[in-house]
């Protein structure tokens, strides 16, 4: 019998939260639509494109942090849309002027408009800037242990590696690779990119991971506020099975009621 996993608080950059699941800003019908759906989730902590989204740079046009409020939530500030270091620093920077200092920010440096997929030269000279800057950096990653352990030991506070192309909705597609990374992690492991729907975001917290970050899964469903309250629950039912030890896997059958014992 194995030993029983120790069911460990999820903390960030010194907070303790209660949710494991992140969420998104992008892609929603309307503002009112994001902050139904974000308080659906549960989730505690929500990412911006701040390159995309109005968080007080644009004061004439509608504020995001109106429906999602720093006082509720923790705000996750992130690069999307950045192909260099250089553009990722000066995201990170202008964000943190926006928002009275905050150092915490989501760094996602991409290699092409494609697939989307990290530009990890980039992503790690970046980070040491940010790092070295007093940032506290959750940090996008292929889904290589290497570059995730790497990462790590540079002082970021998180690591995020894709379970898939960002957007494309195909679930966990390296379910080695992350248990790899969880099995060698001392950070908080969490899936980023590549949810599509409850049952694989249960897959990623099954496999040991800390969290899931998703955007796309919830604000693309037909009914994102429906959706939005299924992760919640394939969130705290993958962390649940995980924690419980699933059964061993066999070849052959074998029976529920055992036959030891019987009378005939």
């Amino acid at each position: 019998m194995s030993e029983h996993k120790q069911d460990k608080p999820l903390v960030i950059a010194g907070k303790t939260y209660q949710s494991r699941l992140l969420v998104g800003t992008g892609k929603y019908r309307d503002l009112e639509e994001t902050g139904l759906a974000i308080e659906a989730s549960g989730a505690e902590m929500v990412t911006v494109a701040v390159r995309r989204t109005n968080i007080g740079q644009n004061p004439d046009e509608p504020n995001l942090l109106d429906v999602v409020s720093p006082d509720r939530y923790t705000i996750l500030p992130n690069t999307a849309g950045c192909f260099s270091a250089k553009d990722a620093v000066r995201t990170c920077r202008l964000a943190r002027e926006l928002l009275d200092g905050h150092n915490l920010v989501k760094l996602e440096v991409l290699g092409d408009d494609k697939t989307l997929y990290p530009n990890m030269p980039e992503t790690l000279e970046a980070a040491e800037i940010l790092i070295r800057d007093g940032f506290d950096v959750m940090v996008y990653t292929t889904d290589d242990p290497l570059q995730a352990k790497r990462l790590e030991e540079m002082g970021c506070v998180a690591v995020m590696p894709l379970g898939a192309p960002i957007g494309s909705g195909l679930g966990i597609q390296n379910r080695y690779n992350i248990r790899m990374i969880v099995e060698n992690a001392g950070v908080p492991i969490l899936v980023d990119a590549g949810v599509g729907t409850a049952s694989d975001a249960t897959i990623a917290m099954e496999l040991g991971c800390d969290g899931v970050l998703m955007n796309t899964a919830i604000a693309s469903a037909t009914q994102p506020i429906r959706m939005a309250r299924a992760m919640k629950l394939a969130i705290e039912s993958g962390r649940e099975a995980w924690l419980a030890g699933r059964m061993p896997r066999k070849l052959y059958a074998s029976a529920s009621s055992p036959l030891d014992g019987t009378f005939f």
